[in-house]
């Protein structure tokens, strides 16, 4: 009869997008490490770096949010309005978990809600041209 004409199984993808994200190459920071970057002696740092060719766009256009370098200020700009960064000030809006939480949500202590942090984004300084 010969081979059916349907390829692949039926998980829509599920396992392959898993696979992508967990792998070294497209790893991003997680929330609770882009939390400890905004901290502002730290923020002063990553948005004030020294010029450094091996970087896209030589370091000088981060996004402090979303951990990613931008290769022109235009290109940072327009990151600003995407989805991907408003849904990224969304998910930091609720503070990281603690040793302490993770102790009350075991039972050792009483439930205290999570604390909402106020998020804007990051204001860009014009380069005079």
């Amino acid at each position: 009869m010969g081979k059916s004409k349907q390829i692949g199984n039926h998980n829509n993808g599920k396992k392959k997008n898993i696979a992508k994200t967990w792998k070294t190459k497209r790893r991003t920071k997680d929330i609770d490490q882009i939390h400890a970057d905004m901290i502002p002696e730290n923020a002063a740092k990553l948005l004030k770096q020294d010029v450094d060719f091996d970087v896209t766009g030589c370091a000088q256009n981060y996004c402090l949010h979303c951990a990613r370098y931008f290769v022109d200020l235009k290109s940072l700009k327009e990151h600003f309005k995407t989805k991907v960064h408003k849904r990224r000030l969304k998910k930091l809006r609720e503070e990281p978990y603690t040793q302490a939480e993770a102790e009350r949500a075991a039972g050792m202590g009483s439930y205290i809600q999570p604390k909402t942090v106020e998020v804007h984004t990051q204001q860009v300084e014009e380069e005079m041209a």
